[in-house]
């Protein structure tokens, strides 16, 4: 369990080929920051950045019978990312990437440590400075607190209400894991727009937020209790109290992995889907094409990449491994069109199972995907 600066920074290791941007790696540059014990005047300047933080969860799969120990999928996600090569406003520092620590679900008490981590989740979105939020799941239970975190923060619909009310968020002891250890000192200038940069002029119900699931599933089951297929049945409902409509996506959708009633959920909901055979008959611009249109109505945009999409060659480390998937390709074009769209704030990704897995495969297409998100926002390309 990370529970020290020292313990987290040993995620962030790697090959080492130098010193400068033409030899950067995401281990070389992640500054493990942390957000226990808050302080805002311990808060760094406000630095164009990124920042990463973790969910360690899976109470919410054990909840849906599904296949436990996607509460590793932190670490192993960070292990990840760490030897990847950074390249532009990244690699020279003018765009930091800052780890904020993680979230953990104690035993079975999911709710608690959903409050915990859309905390976390809230304060990272409105750091000075904050161009993405990226969350390291866990299942998909962390959409539930991702969504709260965003609802709660300054870029979310609802401005700053609380994050510790509304459907399933319940009350325990949850915990935050990770410590500030140095704070970025270089102001930069990095490029391109701030990602789900709301506009000054526009009150926070004006503002209108969508979510984009790449996902085998529709996550909208009818359960007594929060599980890792619930969370977006979860949002429909708090949106509903709030007076709002749930503006949800899903492209990847297997039919024999879905119900009939979770079909009727979807229409009665005005879910957009694809399935994973649309998908791939639409190939990779038509992917763009309806990713763009989707994010064109939204003011803020929330993607989140429930891995078990991808083919089982490509994601077998997952509860439920996908007979057909959609290709990583086409994923990767999802999450491209979704960071380029100017309206991306806040990003996920779920379900890794590192138990599961199998020469690392599925973690290495999730850092994969990550750093794409990450270079296109903040225009990070070789």
């Amino acid at each position: 369990m990370t529970t020290t600066p020292a313990e987290m920074a040993e995620h962030w290791s790697g090959r080492h080929d130098g010193d400068g941007p033409e030899h950067a790696r995401w281990h070389q540059l992640v500054q493990v920051m942390g957000l226990h014990g808050h302080d805002e005047a311990a808060e760094p300047a406000a630095e164009p950045h990124v920042a990463l933080l973790g969910f360690r969860s899976e109470e919410g799969v054990r909840r849906n019978q599904g296949r436990v120990g996607a509460a590793e999928g932190p670490v192993a996600l960070r292990r990840a990312l760490a030897p990847l090569a950074l390249h532009g406003p990244l690699a020279r520092g003018e765009v930091g990437l800052h780890d904020l620590g993680d979230a953990e679900t104690l035993g079975e008490e999911l709710e608690a440590g959903q409050a915990a981590a859309a905390e976390l989740t809230a304060r990272a979105l409105d750091r000075p400075g904050s161009r993405l939020t990226v969350v390291l799941g866990g299942g998909h239970e962390t959409a539930w607190s991702s969504y709260l975190g965003l609802v709660g923060s300054r870029k979310g619909p609802g401005a700053g209400t609380s994050t510790g009310t509304g459907a399933g968020a319940g009350t325990g002891t949850g915990a935050v894991t990770g410590t500030d250890t140095r704070a970025g000192t270089g102001t930069g200038t990095g490029t391109g727009a701030a990602a789900g940069a709301a506009d000054p002029g526009m009150t926070s119900a004006e503002r209108r937020w969508g979510v984009l699931n790449l996902d085998a599933h529709f996550d909208l089951r009818d359960e007594p209790q929060p599980t890792s297929g619930t969370p977006f049945a979860q949002m429909a409902e708090a949106e509903e109290a709030a007076g709002r409509t749930l503006h949800y996506a899903v492209l990847g959708i297997a039919e024999p992995s879905n119900t009939g009633a979770l079909f009727a959920t979807a229409r009665r909901l005005g879910v957009q889907w694809w399935t994973d055979e649309q998908c791939l008959a639409a190939g990779a611009d038509g992917i763009r094409d309806v990713v763009a249109q989707f994010a064109a109505d939204l003011d803020v945009l929330y993607l989140t990449i429930d891995l078990d999409v991808l083919p089982a060659a490509v994601a077998p480390g997952v509860s439920a491994p996908a007979a057909y998937g959609v290709p990583l390709p086409l994923i990767a074009a999802a999450v491209q069109a979704a960071a380029s769209s100017g309206k991306l704030a806040l990003l996920d990704v779920v379900e890794l199972n590192p138990a599961l897995d199998i020469e690392g495969r599925t973690a290495r297409a999730a850092a994969r995907l990550i750093d794409d998100a990450v270079r296109t926002v903040v225009g990070g390309s070789a």
